[in-house]
């Protein structure tokens, strides 16, 4: 009888890990789920500064139609990504990071522009979208990081892999030029 009750414990422990360990999974996978969901609230916040930005821009600027163009396409190019994955999402958002970065260099040579209150304003308001999403990313990577974890791990993988828990791909910039370090002289 002390046989039958100590293989009845550790039963009955290895179902209590199981139940345990699958809710943390579970849980973990609800925060990735809304990480991601943080991001994309940011970047539909940026979307939709953009256009109000270009319009400010278009009335000062009448002969960079190519930089317009770019940022308008790269607006509707991360529109139009639905439910892309986090890597290609990160590319298109390069991409349109790179393109407003353009567009705000060209705004460098109309001083009318720069001093223009709108354009401040929306710039002000661009910039801490930016700052916004950065602290989103982070968030959502580092959920990433723990399930990932947690999937990978033993003895956590064997309940991840009897549920089809799988790993999460991490939010990451595509541009190489985006990582590197600028350049600075004086």
């Amino acid at each position: 009888m002390d046989f039958l009750q100590i293989i009845l414990a550790l039963s009955g422990a290895v179902v209590f890990f199981g139940i345990i360990t699958y809710n943390k999974l579970v849980k973990l996978r609800q925060l990735v789920r809304e990480g991601w969901s943080g991001i994309d609230v940011q970047l539909k916040r940026r979307a939709d500064l953009i256009p109000n930005l270009l319009e400010t821009v278009k009335g000062y600027v009448t002969h960079e139609r190519e930089t317009l163009e770019a940022v308008t396409q790269a607006r509707a190019a991360v529109q139009n990504a639905g439910d892309a994955s986090p890597q290609e999402r990160g590319k298109l958002e390069g991409i349109l990071s790179g393109a407003l970065g353009r567009l705000f260099a060209v705004a460098e040579d109309y001083p009318e522009l720069r001093a223009d209150s709108s354009f401040i304003e929306f710039q002000e308001a661009l910039q801490q979208v930016e700052e916004e999403i950065q602290l989103a990313r982070r968030y959502y990577n580092g959920t990433v990081r723990n399930l990932n974890v947690s999937v990978e791990s033993f003895p956590s993988n064997i309940v991840a892999n009897m549920f089809s828990f799988s790993q999460e791909e991490y939010f990451e910039l595509e541009n190489e030029l985006d990582r590197a370090v600028p350049n600075v002289s004086f």
